[in-house]
């Protein structure tokens, strides 16, 4: 009888995330925060070049994501970052493990951030 290979199955919560070196960001006087990313690469060449496209674009945050960016620390595992945003936002953050997990999935998307290994 072939034994079955167990899987261990990652608790999303788990993961600590990472903000990446490269985004330079500031937090204005309100809390908002501004993701500042340099446009690289030969397309964002031509379309800085042909179209007069900025070198850099500014991405603002939400006042969720505002409050969450500065908690990235390479420490805080997503569970611990949940706690703290539903002690400030409460019900507002609702469903906050979904609104926090999708938050983190574009930001891995876009090689904001990535996962520091648990192990």
């Amino acid at each position: 009888m072939k034994q079955k290979k167990q899987i261990k199955k990652e608790n999303y919560l788990e993961r600590i995330p990472v903000r990446t070196d490269s985004i330079l960001w500031k937090k204005d006087n309100k809390g908002q925060v501004t993701l500042d990313i340099e446009n690289k690469g030969v397309f964002n060449w031509f379309a800085q070049t042909l179209l007069k496209r900025p070198k850099t674009s500014h991405i603002h945050l939400d006042s969720m994501g505002s409050f969450v960016w500065p908690l990235i620390d390479g420490e805080k595992d997503i569970y611990h970052i949940s706690e703290l945003v539903k002690e400030r936002f409460g019900e507002e953050a609702n469903p906050l493990y979904e609104r926090l997990i999708k938050f983190f999935e574009i930001l891995l998307s876009y090689e904001f951030i990535y996962f520091k290994s648990n192990k």
